[in-house]
């Protein structure tokens, strides 16, 4: 019998929050960067999620952390969560 697959739930937010944007330009750019990683990204009100196989999420949360500072974020939050699915 095989081990359950793991999948990484990443939750990243982006700030510093910026009213008169949708998507703040640094906030884009990490969203941007995270899909050109090849990971999933759900894009939400305040916070974003990427889920999916955990070297591909983690290699997609670098990418977009690495993206939100280069464009001005001063800070970005993440959540991590390990689920193992059958």
């Amino acid at each position: 019998m095989s081990a359950p697959a793991q999948v990484l739930r990443a939750e990243f937010t982006v700030f510093p929050f910026r009213e008169s944007q949708v998507l703040p330009d640094h906030a884009r750019a990490a969203v941007d960067a995270a899909r050109a990683s090849g990971a999933a990204v759900e894009v939400g009100p305040l916070s974003n999620v990427i889920a999916g196989e955990v070297r591909v999420v983690l290699e997609g949360l670098l990418a977009a952390t690495l993206a939100a500072f280069e464009a001005g974020a001063t800070r970005v939050a993440v959540n991590l969560e390990l689920e193992a699915r059958p």
